[in-house]
């Protein structure tokens, strides 16, 4: 399978959930060298060419970013669309209307495509994308194909909970974000599953 060194992938989200890779990195670190080599081409990088020929990648950010962190130089790919041909503003157009690419910060603002990040590493923490994703791990809602769908979650936590400054309050909020994607006010975002699914969920994973 061809490879791609980290460092010349670009990301298409400006925030990524550093907790979340933190989890990652621990995941990788405890895997012995033939476990992480079937870790890293079980989730190949998925990447679309920009201007110049230049891989963005759509897909597992997250994983890029912990295996950067314990020095894996570069990663399998798959190759899901040449954009390259494409003016800058098109490619960003397309991405957009393909929902590949998330051009907003820490605080649900719209940035600039200009000023989206270069490299997997620039992209800044969002508490609440990791919240997302610590809530879905445990069960409060369902892993789907829709495009985006934790960034929605995301957004969901942020509009309702306190800002987490430190772990000890992240902790906290997990108990708080699990009643609240299992309740109506989830109701129709991605993978919802309420609150009568949960019980088999919460059993089944013990």
């Amino acid at each position: 399978m061809n490879r791609l060194r980290i460092d010349h992938l670009h990301p298409t989200q400006v925030t990524h959930g550093e907790r979340q890779i933190r989890q990652k990195v621990a995941d990788y670190r405890a895997l012995n060298a033939h476990e992480l080599d079937m870790a890293i081409a079980a989730k190949p990088i998925a990447i679309v060419l920009g201007p110049a020929c230049e891989p963005y990648v759509i897909d597992h950010h997250h994983v890029a970013c912990a295996l950067a962190r314990i020095d894996v130089q570069d990663l399998p790919f798959v190759l899901l669309r040449d954009l390259s041909s494409m003016s800058r503003a098109n490619f960003w157009l397309t991405l957009e209307n393909e929902a590949w690419v998330y051009p907003y910060d820490e605080n649900g603002r719209r940035i600039a495509f200009k000023d989206m990040p270069v490299h997997m590493w620039d992209a800044v923490d969002d508490a609440f994308r990791s919240l997302a994703a610590f809530v879905r791990d445990a069960g409060g809602y369902e892993k789907t194909d829709v495009p985006l769908a934790d960034f929605r979650w995301a957004n969901f936590f942020r509009a309702q909970l306190p800002h987490p400054v430190d772990d000890t309050q992240f902790d906290a909020l997990l108990e708080r974000a699990l009643d609240l994607a299992r309740s109506d006010a989830a109701a129709g975002l991605p993978g919802f599953l309420g609150e009568q699914l949960w019980p088999f969920i919460a059993d089944s994973s013990r």
